[in-house]
């Protein structure tokens, strides 16, 4: 049973991060209008696609900048408490510290799965409206972008086939140079090439310009020939060049699937998808390590009031966010690892959370 300090807490605990949402949402807008206005009068976007893209990108800052508005409005009402000597009436009626965090954790726990749930649900579509904006009509040849810098793709489709392509178009979905080879335990059986392939959407198949089909054999080679023929693949081209950010617009479950899809492809980029799928978990578990850090920071009366407790809260949140982004950025360009590059700032700020903590009940 929640007693009524335990709902008074709780309450100010999600008022003040709802105020702290409804602030900061709008002033994020504002800044993005300011910036991006012109580009948009240029292209003549039409007005809903302008308001889609906002009501998306209302979604996408939130969920990004998620652990500094917690960590800040957690700090600035925990400050107006101890200012108020409220914290020390109520450790004073003989509460524990431990019994004082409380409503705080369940705070935590409310404002978790309710990022946990965006994370797997909500922000997927977000970003892809988001993104997908962003790509068509800010960004110079932003079609192009959209698949990446290399043209050329090399995949293994399964266990025993690898595909080649270059020069590949998204809007014709047409690639130049193809070639297709299969192996039988680890031996080529055949080898498919062509000047140009091109997916019908209508007929849901392939056309192969100049084709050429060369099977091996133990004495000779068969090889047959074709101006131009009509071939069912179990892919589309499309799904070889995802675009860069496929993985943010994707929910858990298919998500998953695509992350063992590409592995098995042997795709460059897994680690920046795996990035992504271990920051939908790591990201609602930084709501409990930042609030125990805010509490213990701001619970204590200070000579500078609450701009100290403020200023200390901000350097920690952006440290938290710098941490956040020079590892995530690390385990995608590199081989570190990306579940330890995700979690490393919540073990980190978990040590110091402990720490500030343990001071704290002093």
């Amino acid at each position: 049973m929640l007693s009524i300090i335990d709902k008074y807490i709780l309450k100010r605990y999600l008022g003040t991060f709802s105020v702290m949402l409804l602030l900061f949402a709008p002033i994020g807008i504002v800044v993005d209008v300011s910036e991006k206005i012109n580009k948009m009068l240029e292209n003549k976007i039409p007005f809903m696609e302008i308001a889609f893209y906002y009501y998306n990108f209302t979604i996408y800052f939130i969920n990004m900048l998620f652990p500094i508005f917690l960590f800040l409005s957690v700090i600035w009402f925990t400050s107006k408490l101890a200012n108020n000597t409220e914290i020390i009436a109520i450790l004073s009626s003989g509460i524990s510290f431990a019994r004082f965090l409380r409503p705080f954790i369940i705070g935590a726990t409310i404002v978790s799965t309710f990022i946990l749930v965006m994370g797997f649900f909500i922000v997927p579509a977000a970003s892809e409206g988001f993104n997908n904006f962003r790509y068509t009509y800010l960004k110079g040849n932003g079609k192009q972008l959209m698949r990446g810098e290399n043209t050329n793709v090399y995949r293994q489709l399964n266990d025993n086939d690898f595909i080649f392509v270059n020069s590949f178009n998204e809007e014709s979905m047409t690639a130049f140079n193809f070639s297709l080879e299969h192996f039988e335990k680890d031996k080529l059986t055949y080898k498919i090439t062509a000047s140009r392939i091109k997916w019908d959407p209508e007929l849901k198949t392939y056309i192969l310009y100049d084709y050429t089909k060369r099977t091996l054999g133990d004495l000779s080679d068969k090889i047959e020939k074709f101006p131009e023929k009509k071939v069912h693949f179990k892919f589309e081209l499309a799904d070889l060049t995802p675009v860069v950010y496929i993985a943010e617009t994707l929910p858990l479950g298919k998500l998953i699937d695509f992350i063992e899809k590409e592995r098995k492809r042997g795709s460059g980029n897994i680690n920046t998808y795996l990035v992504v799928l271990y920051k939908k978990y790591s990201v609602p578990v930084s709501a409990f390590i930042l609030t125990i850090i805010a509490v213990a920071v701001s619970s204590m009366k200070r000579r500078g009031g609450m701009g100290t407790n403020l200023a200390i809260g901000i350097a920690i949140a952006f440290s938290f966010v710098f941490f956040d982004k020079i590892f995530g950025t690390l385990a995608e360009k590199s081989t570190f690892s990306p579940l330890l590059a995700v979690w490393f700032p919540n073990i980190v700020f978990g040590i110091l959370a402990v720490y500030l903590l343990r001071n704290a009940k002093r």
